[in-house]
């Protein structure tokens, strides 16, 4: 797919400086450009490379003047970052562009597929799913019963989810996600063996949720597991029965939230937390990496260190964990003096 200078300064109403008809084919960084390529100039440390660049066309900052002679085309916009930015989107917009249902997939007889739709090869739809506009279903993709898909939500290769479940619009549902699988729920006997408590819930997505590869969200025992709207998880994270995550949190890969825990809005959770069921996390938490809940937090708490607690006191603590050792031999020799003089 080929694009001039003049269509791009068109979608990023911005000025063209140079060749209004030369083409590009792909995107590189500045220092990497090659002829056909586009690529952008935002941080003024990497000035040097646009004198010397092969890339056809660069988008740069409006105020952008050159000091040496440059062969590349210049788009000069308000902002060439945000600019970049936007051209990423809507070049990613174009190249899933697919629409139709390829053969082989199965499609229940009670589904219908809008037109702007698109099912791939191998991908299974349940009964009575609702099927929004624009939602890309790829292939070996599976869909249960009663599922809701809400208009341009994506679930791409081999993501499932379970019957039930409703998803909101623009959610993005990676490779390997499970959504709607039964939550860890099993009741002990008195001979130590385990019966299974029936997990009747569903999952709710709200609108903008985007779930990293291989991140298992499960169904509520009853009522709903839901995530409220823009929240982001990374790859690899677990998220389990009756969980609630209030709207816009992110949560970073290798997360396990255990179930019935409230988190709300706006938190930021690093890497590796393990965070204990039933707690109630308020709103704008961040949780460092590694770290593990075991409490209640309150809202705009900063944690760290597991069990966590304050990232203040923890940093100043470590000071002291660090230098354990020679702490305890030093008190083992104050001991021993204190010790001599009685």
């Amino acid at each position: 797919m080929k694009f001039t200078a003049e269509q791009i300064a068109g979608i990023l109403e911005g000025t063209v400086v140079g060749d209004p008809q030369i083409e590009v084919f792909k995107l590189s960084k500045i220092e990497e450009g090659t002829e056909g390529s586009l690529t952008f100039l935002s941080n003024l440390k990497y000035t040097p490379y646009i004198y010397k660049t092969e890339a056809s066309i660069t988008i740069v900052n409006a105020d952008f003047q050159p000091e040496k002679p440059i062969t590349t085309t210049l788009i000069k916009v308000e902002d060439a970052y945000a600019g970049f930015t936007k051209l990423l989107e809507y070049y990613d917009r174009i190249k899933s562009l697919k629409t139709g249902i390829e053969q082989p997939s199965f499609i229940d007889a009670s589904v219908t597929i809008p037109e702007t739709a698109y099912v791939g090869a191998f991908a299974y739809v349940g009964n009575n799913v609702s099927v929004g506009e624009n939602v890309k279903i790829y292939p070996n993709a599976f869909v249960g019963d009663n599922v809701v898909l809400g208009e341009n939500t994506t679930i791409y290769p081999g993501g499932k989810v379970y019957s039930d479940c409703v998803l909101g619009k623009n959610c993005v549902i990676n490779s390997g996600v499970i959504i709607g699988a039964d939550g860890f729920g099993f009741a002990p006997a008195k001979d130590g063996s385990y019966s299974k408590v029936p997990q009747t819930g569903n999952v709710i997505l709200e609108d903008d949720v985007d779930v990293g590869a291989g991140t298992t969200i499960d169904r509520a025992t009853l009522g709903s597991t839901i995530l409220r709207q823009g929240v982001k998880l990374d790859n690899q994270i677990q998220i389990a029965h009756n969980v609630e995550i209030g709207k816009n949190t992110v949560i970073a890969a290798q997360t396990g939230v255990a179930g019935s825990t409230k988190i709300g809005e706006h938190c930021q959770i690093g890497g590796q937390v393990g965070i204990a069921g039933h707690l109630t996390i308020g709103n704008n938490v961040k949780i460092q990496a590694q770290s593990g809940i075991a409490r209640n937090i309150k809202d705009n708490e900063v944690l760290q260190g597991s069990p966590a607690y304050g990232y203040g006191d923890f940093n100043k603590s470590y000071v002291y964990f660090k230098n354990l050792p020679k702490l305890a031999k030093t008190i083992n020799e104050l001991e021993k003096k204190v010790d001599g003089h009685h």
